[in-house]
């Protein structure tokens, strides 16, 4: 009785269809995925390739993006290394096959090429790590080679089960004897490979229950060796002459097929057999490959290690708490909370660039909860915000075990190095290592200061060359000749169409066009673009400009910012996007024309420029607290003349990477009447997204100041009100936390109070501070000890946001954005600060008429007030009554989206005090560590 035919196409098709409905199962559950196959080829082999051409065929049906990346024969070693190192870092791609042989005119060592693939994506199997997984049996966490992989599926076709068989294999290949072997042994075979040296091979084959050939010679395996009703795998294709083909030959396998379909149970065919096979499982490795990837990869599937702390009871400085511990590397960080390694750019060991692709992958991903920690009314005694932010994600990532990001601001260095020195957080609850982030980071700040200042040359480099040229002159210099031809830029195409103007050809403009063209006719007096610098120096407040004899008397007043209080930062902290950012910086208003026309930067023809300038400075800083929780560090706008928050694209991120039980936890500058304030009504405004906890930080000394205690003095010991207990003030100060927690309040969010004890807090004052606060609304009050303890001494305060996150929240805006604008600053005004009313100065009500002619009137508000005040007076404490608050001036920034009333004068960049901090600041030359940072 003949041997029954196994036929390797039948069965391929079954396997194909197989993986086409996993592909498919794989693309319901995430729209936007899909295997990916990269097939690298060096050369251009015609029986290459015609092979590849078949595995494109089948990944097509199959729905597997398939690539060819061909190399031409000069491909050097180097360069396919590189090709494949490239491939291996993108997170689209999760099978990668290199074609052999390598058709090279160079030298090139095939193991060492095929060794480079990263062995998860290594579907061929051939790499040395996948082959050594095999052979000690590790079948779940390798790849096994395709023919092999498609003997062994042919072998359960027949129904014979393999356990306890004889299996002979003849061949030891790297790419079909020795894994099958191996395959066969941890399926539970006992098994003798045979080769070109072995004694008796036709007594070997005899005793084969199941029989697996791979030899390369022509028919050489004869039926007579063949034990009766074995199982008989022909891995081989040779060609012999056959005069009856029109090829004059034909395709026999390694087994005398006609004799020993006589002696068989079951054989395959050649061709038709093990061939088809082998495609097949090269598509089932890849969505193995894709698989796996999901399984590893899902959002908010984190595997994270915790640093643990070793806490001293004297608390150390910051700066010797920092270098007590050693940060994870931030490729691992990255790693453990679900980055991939092609969406991260490292710069150096501890900080890191997050690429902006990751929010397409992500995008179906449920977001996490978002919690937003504020404070009272700050005093110079402090609250404690950052401290408390990075305590808390302490405590809910190493303590608790949930998801957890922080997203701060980066500090702006200008402060390191005057009054207040870093900004890292304090204690055991600190963003590391803080010279890092107190410092360039990853050269955000300086990537401002240079594109800010780019516009502003470009201001008065304008107007000098108009007030120096004729019109005709300055065109001819706008569009210049450029082999024989001018053609506009895409950036002047779009000013033309912005004035009315529909050509594209500079030749056919009319006069009066050129002139509207070329001149911005900019009024000196009218430009409110001012030039920055990230250093605290009160000598550039006032400065005069354009006083070299060059400028030809082209002078004017001018000042200096600093850095952070760029338009372009408020930009990169609102922007959702490249795109978004670089039609963001084109609608800068930097000036206006003597016609009272608003002048952009892309009527400078500048924003392309900017957005070169920004394009790194966009991608998030990942850096990490003391106990290893991620850190996003992104954007540092000021919180007076701008909005005071971190980054929208941070938070987004975050939100997606810690998945919907997880926590992104950020900071908003100054008090809640201020940072938060502007967090709900610009940047959630902007984001779209909805915050589910206020977190209100107190101290109890901070709000014995609020109920009148005396004023302290920097270097001098504290009064006695500050560190004996005193029950009177304090619960007169409280007041300022009620209206706080009032106005968290108006934005239907549940608010917890973190009181941030000090070592001078009693018992009674601490209970004095949550009960009042319970009873004033908020949802929990906790007292908190992260700055002595880390995370564990704000495990209380984590359990409570926890709870509150679950609470219902109904947020909503404080007004709508439609409302004139004396509507919008009278509502902030009298809901948050508790005002009477407001009184528009004859600035600012002029202002007022030229922002909503121009506009610019349904944008939100960013009021500029002092932040030591609910009031706009500094030195009125608690909760102020019966004011007006006074509104000097008022300003766009229409890239950044918002306009901003400036209450009294609002110095934007810091001086140096008699001793700035830069005294203690030096560099050991020998380990290059910094001092006396703080």
């Amino acid at each position: 009785m003949s041997a029954q035919i196994i036929s390797g196409k039948e069965v391929s098709a079954q396997v194909r269809q197989r993986l086409k409905n996993e592909v498919e199962q794989m693309k319901l559950h995430d729209p936007n995925f899909r295997p990916g196959l990269v097939v690298l080829q060096v050369g251009d082999r015609d029986d290459s390739n015609l092979y590849i051409s078949m595995k494109l065929k089948a990944a097509a049906e199959i729905g597997i993006n398939a690539t060819h990346m061909r190399l031409p024969k000069t491909a050097t070693e180097e360069e396919v290394l590189h090709s494949i190192t490239e491939v291996n870092e993108n997170s689209s791609v999760h099978g990668l096959i290199v074609q052999l042989p390598l058709d090279s005119v160079h030298q090139i060592d095939t193991e060492k090429v095929t060794n480079a693939v990263a062995p998860e994506k290594d579907v061929d199997g051939l790499t040395s790590i996948n082959a050594g997984k095999l052979s000690r049996g590790d079948l779940g966490d390798c790849f096994i080679p395709c023919t092999p992989n498609g003997c062994m599926e042919l072998i359960r076709q027949t129904g014979v089960s393999v356990a306890g068989k004889r299996a002979v294999v003849i061949g030891r290949s790297k790419i079909v004897g020795a894994p099958m072997h191996d395959l066969l042994l941890w399926n539970h075979a006992t098994v003798t490979t045979c080769h070109s040296k072995t004694a008796d091979l036709a007594g070997e084959v005899g005793k084969a229950d199941i029989l697996v050939v791979g030899i390369g010679k022509a028919e050489m395996v004869k039926g007579e060796w063949i034990k009766k009703g074995a199982v008989v795998i022909d891995c081989g294709i040779n060609h012999v002459p056959d005069e009856t083909k029109p090829s004059g030959k034909r395709v026999v396998g390694d087994v005398h097929y006609a004799s020993a379909k006589e002696q068989a149970g079951f054989i395959t065919p050649v061709p038709g057999g093990v061939g088809p096979m082998t495609v097949a499982m090269l598509m089932a490795n890849t969505v193995l490959g894709a698989k796996r990837f999901l399984e590893s990869h899902q959002p908010g599937k984190w595997n994270i290690s915790y640093t643990k702390l070793n806490l001293q009871k004297a608390v150390p400085s910051d700066i010797v708490i920092s270098r007590s511990v050693v940060p994870k590397h931030i490729g691992n960080l990255a790693r453990e909370v679900g980055l991939l390694s092609d969406e991260v750019e490292l710069y150096g060991k501890t900080k890191a660039k997050v690429q902006l692709n990751i929010i397409k992958r992500l995008q179906g991903q449920p977001d996490g909860k978002y919690v937003v920690v504020t404070g009272i009314t700050p005093t110079p005694l402090g609250e404690g915000k950052s401290t408390t932010t990075i305590g808390l994600v302490q405590a809910l990532g190493a303590h608790m075990k949930l998801n957890v990001f922080a997203c701060v601001r980066q500090p702006s260095q200008g402060p390191t190095f005057g009054i207040k020195g870093g900004a890292a957080g304090g204690g055991y609850s600190q963003v590391i290592p803080m010279e890092e982030f107190n410092l360039h980071l990853t050269g955000d700040i300086h990537a401002i200061t240079a594109a800010n200042n780019l516009v502003a040359a470009a201001i008065d480099a304008r107007m000098f060359h108009e007030s120096t040229q004729t019109d005709k002159a300055l065109y001819n210099r706008l569009v210049p000749l450029s082999g024989g031809q001018r053609k506009f830029s895409p950036v002047q195409i779009n000013r033309l169409k912005k004035l009315g103007i529909e050509k594209t050809d500079p030749s056919t403009l009319t006069e009066e066009e050129i002139t509207r063209f070329a001149r911005l006719d900019i009024d000196p007096s009218a430009v409110t673009w001012q030039r920055v610098l990230d250093t605290n120096d009160r000598f550039l407040r006032k400065i005069t400009i354009g006083q070299s004899p060059t400028e030809k008397g082209h002078t004017r007043e001018a000042q200096f910012d600093i850095t952070v209080a760029s338009e372009i930062m408020a930009v990169l902290a609102l922007t959702s996007s490249l795109e978004d950012m670089r039609q963001r910086l084109a609608n800068m208003v930097v000036a206006t024309s003597r016609s009272g026309q608003p002048i952009t930067t892309e009527d400078l023809g500048v924003c392309g420029a900017l957005s070169v300038l920004m394009k790194d400075a966009i991608k998030p800083n990942l850096m990490q607290t003391l106990e290893g929780t991620p850190v996003f560090v992104h954007a540092g706008p000021f919180a007076n003349i701008a909005h005071g928050n971190s980054s929208i694209l941070a938070d987004k991120i975050a939100l997606k990477l810690v998945g919907p039980e997880g926590f992104v936890v950020t900071e908003a500058g100054f008090g809640a009447d201020i940072g938060m304030e502007k967090f709900f009504n610009i940047k959630c405004r902007y984001s779209g997204l909805r915050p589910h906890v206020v977190v209100l930080v107190a101290t109890v000394r901070a709000l014995k100041m609020h109920g009148g205690g005396p004023m302290v003095t920097a270097g001098m010991p504290l009064p006695k009100e500050y560190i004996e207990e005193n029950l009177e003030l304090l619960e007169k100060g409280c007041s300022n936390m009620k209206k706080q927690i009032e106005n968290a309040k108006h934005f239907g969010v549940p608010v917890v109070v973190a009181v941030n004890g000090f070592k001078s807090d009693t018992a009674a004052e601490l209970e004095l501070v949550c009960s009042v606060a319970k009873a004033a609304g908020a949802f929990d009050a906790v007292r908190c000890s992260h700055w002595a303890e880390g995370g564990a001494g704000a495990v209380a305060l984590g359990q409570a946001v926890q709870r509150a996150s679950e609470a219902p929240s109904n947020f909503k805006f404080l007004y709508d954005l439609e409302l004139p604008i004396a509507d919008k600053i009278r509502i902030i005004a009298q809901k948050i600060y508790g005002a009477d009313d407001i009184e528009l100065l004859p600035e600012a009500q002029h202002k007022v008429e030229l922002y909503t002619k121009q506009g610019f009137g349904s944008l939100p508000i960013c009021m500029a007030k002092t932040h030591l005040s609910l009031s706009h007076e500094a030195d009125k404490k608690g909760v102020p009554t019966g004011f007006t608050v006074p509104i000097r001036d008022i300003r766009a920034s229409v890239g950044a989206g918002f306009l901003f009333p400036l209450v009294g004068t609002m110095p934007t960049i810091p001086g140096l005090p008699t001793r700035p901090c830069f005294y203690d600041i030096d560099l050991d030359p020998e380990t290059e560590q910094v001092n006396g940072l703080f």
